[in-house]
């Protein structure tokens, strides 16, 4: 079922309910909740989209339980550490890059070792890292050694703790440090500066997308599958073997080496990632993933902010407009349509790299779906049942007009029957052509009655434009009026006022108020009265017309001026009618820039009054 009209007040509603389920989305998308369903499913399209295999470019050598049990505890760290890179000399790595925190002095003979080891080492990157109260810097007599100094840090999603994301740059205390993987990869890269945008930066020709928002550079991690058995994809060597009798000096040579602890006892830093399920991955191997990420140029872009609005937008018009032209099935199905976009856009922008946040669009879909189904469906329900009551209503006056019609339609047949047929005298023909003249007026203005109701209805009537006496006009009304009045014994009582003139259509305002007064006739009892007032007040001229009839219920009186409505008491009084006269005087009041108000109690009869604009008064 399609609805049946819009008017004006309805479409502006239709939007604003719209526009409200946007900004719901939009700030759904904002709060907490939408914040962790964007992680949800964030993780869960990362692990359904692996990227395809590249040449990986970097080792991890860490020192594991076994390890560390040993060859000593950390307390020996610096000595094994030294240990390490004087083995690993041996395979020429083409960067070094430590993630262990060196900022304390200690132990001056195993200090000085681990000094010479660094000396000997090439394209040498030392860790720092950001306390509440200052940078954590390695020791000056190791960092002269080395060729860069960046930071281990990774951001940690304050909701569920997982690292997606890497800070490429930490800016604290007036001091900047780039990203420990960061600094690895330019050296790697040839040694280079690196170039800034306010959108990305450029390392050795490669540009990554870490644009710089409310003073921080992000860019998210590419984390590696782990293998079939959980192990590592970065290859892993230990301490232990680098130590040992056949230390793996070729799985190192020509790589970048990320040297750290992934002892579970030991490694302060445990990270969750995407792939983790209650699994964590070491700090050093988190850096080796980053660095991979920056070697691959593979990189994931968010969407801008403004994208994800936009996109809300462009749902939630899809919905509105959906459920505004179709209805039935083929909305229900266009609906389906729209939210399968919502729902498949940030997989298929996952596939080509763009991470586009889900909660803020999925939310727009259903809300505006669910809204402008909702919306139509009872706007159209009510609408379709006002214009089943109102075609009801139609039916029936017609068959009370029709069979209305019928009672001159038989006395001019049968007149004009008895005038073809038989030879009547003067007196009797004359008399017979009266009544066909009368019937047929009459019938006429039957016709009359119901044109003038659909061309107010579709504001085709004009409006004769005039000034006229508005005591004339109610004049003329009482006394046409009187002569029904007096076939009841009801008084008909012209309250004295001011005389005014009023402008606008007078032939139409008598059928108005003479429409009133046959109303107030119609429907009181005998010897009663029926009073006329006119009273001007604030610009505006009431006429009201009071009875002492059978009144109305309250719960009437909102109905009393829809077309073909008549109260039960009306019908049960035995009076006809066609329930259209009030319609009628209705629109030729309000059509005259007025309006009209009615008071009535059951029993105690009606008040109508007719409000209009003032003229002037007569001089």
């Amino acid at each position: 079922m399609k609805p049946v009209g819009r008017p004006r007040f309805r479409g502006v509603s239709y939007v604003l309910l719209l526009a409200a389920c946007l900004v719901a989305a939009v700030v759904t998308g904002w709060t907490a909740l939408g914040a962790q369903i964007d992680n949800n499913a964030y993780d869960f399209l990362f692990r359904l989209n692996p990227p395809e295999p590249w040449p990986l470019n970097s080792v991890v050598l860490a020192a594991d339980e076994a390890s560390l049990q040993k060859f000593g505890s950390m307390r020996r760290i610096r000595t094994i550490l030294a240990s390490v890179l004087e083995r690993l000399s041996q395979a020429r790595p083409k960067v070094v890059a430590i993630d262990v925190i060196l900022a304390d002095a200690g132990d001056e003979a195993e200090d000085a070792r681990l000094e010479t080891a660094f000396r000997n080492t090439r394209n040498l990157v030392l860790p720092c890292a950001r306390t509440r109260a200052t940078w954590e810097l390695p020791l000056p007599r190791f960092s002269r050694w080395a060729s860069a100094v960046g930071h281990v840090h990774t951001n940690k999603d304050p909701l569920d703790g997982v690292s997606r994301s890497l800070p490429v740059e930490e800016i604290a205390f007036g001091d900047r440090r780039w990203a420990l993987s960061l600094e690895a990869f330019r050296l790697d890269s040839g040694g280079g500066p690196i170039l800034e945008s306010p959108g990305d930066i450029q390392v050795g020709g490669v540009v990554v997308p870490a644009v710089r928002r409310h003073g921080v550079r992000n860019m998210l991690i590419r984390y590696l599958p782990p293998q079939p058995d959980g192990a590592s994809p970065i290859p892993t060597v230990t301490f232990a073997q680098m130590l040992g009798a056949n230390p793996p000096v070729e799985k190192l040579r020509n790589k970048v080496v990320f040297v750290g602890i992934m002892a579970e006892s030991a490694a302060w830093d445990r990270l969750m990632t995407p792939y983790s399920f209650g699994r964590t991955m070491p700090g050093v191997e988190a850096h080796a993933h980053a660095f991979e990420t920056f070697n691959s140029g593979r990189f994931l872009r968010p969407a801008p902010e403004t994208a994800a609005v936009l996109f809300s937008l462009l749902l939630v018009a899809a919905a509105g407009a959906v459920f505004w032209l179709l209805s039935g099935w083929p909305a229900y199905l266009a609906a389906v349509g729209v939210l399968l976009v919502a729902h498949l856009t940030p997989y298929l922008l996952f596939r080509r790299g763009i991470v586009f946040p889900y909660m803020g669009a999925l939310a727009a879909a259903w809300l505006a779906s669910v809204a402008a189904a909702t919306y139509q469906h009872f706007v159209v329900r009510r609408n379709l049942l006002r214009s089943e009551t109102e075609r009801g209503r139609y039916r029936q006056a017609i068959h009370f007009v029709t069979h209305e019609m019928r009672t001159p339609l038989t006395a001019i047949q049968g007149s004009s029957e008895l005038m073809s047929r038989y030879n009547l005298n003067d007196e009797k023909r004359k008399q017979m052509a009266g009544m066909i003249n009368s019937e047929s007026k009459r019938l006429a203005r039957m016709i009359q009655t119901f044109l003038d109701v659909e061309r107010l209805g579709e504001g085709q009537l004009e409006l004769r434009r005039e000034e006229y006496s508005l005591g004339d006009c109610l004049s003329t009304c009482i006394e046409r009026a009187r002569v029904i009045a007096e076939r009841k014994q009801i008084e008909i009582v012209m309250e004295a006022s001011e005389p005014c003139h009023l402008h606008g259509d007078r032939e139409l305002m008598e059928y108005a108020f003479y429409n009133l007064l046959t109303n107030a006739v119609k429907y009181s009892p005998p010897e009663t009265s029926v009073r006329v007032a006119v009273r001007a007040a604030a610009g505006d001229v009431r006429v009201s017309v009071a009875d002492q009839g059978i009144g109305m219920e309250g719960a009437e009186l909102k109905n009393i001026f829809l077309k073909f409505y008549r109260t039960r008491k009306a019908e049960a009084s035995g009076e006809t009618g066609t329930g259209i006269g009030l319609s009628i005087v209705e629109q030729i009041v309000t059509r005259h820039g007025g309006r009209i108000e009615v008071t009535s109690q059951p029993g105690m009869g009606s008040c109508f009054t007719v409000s209009l604009p003032f003229l002037r008064t007569a001089v």
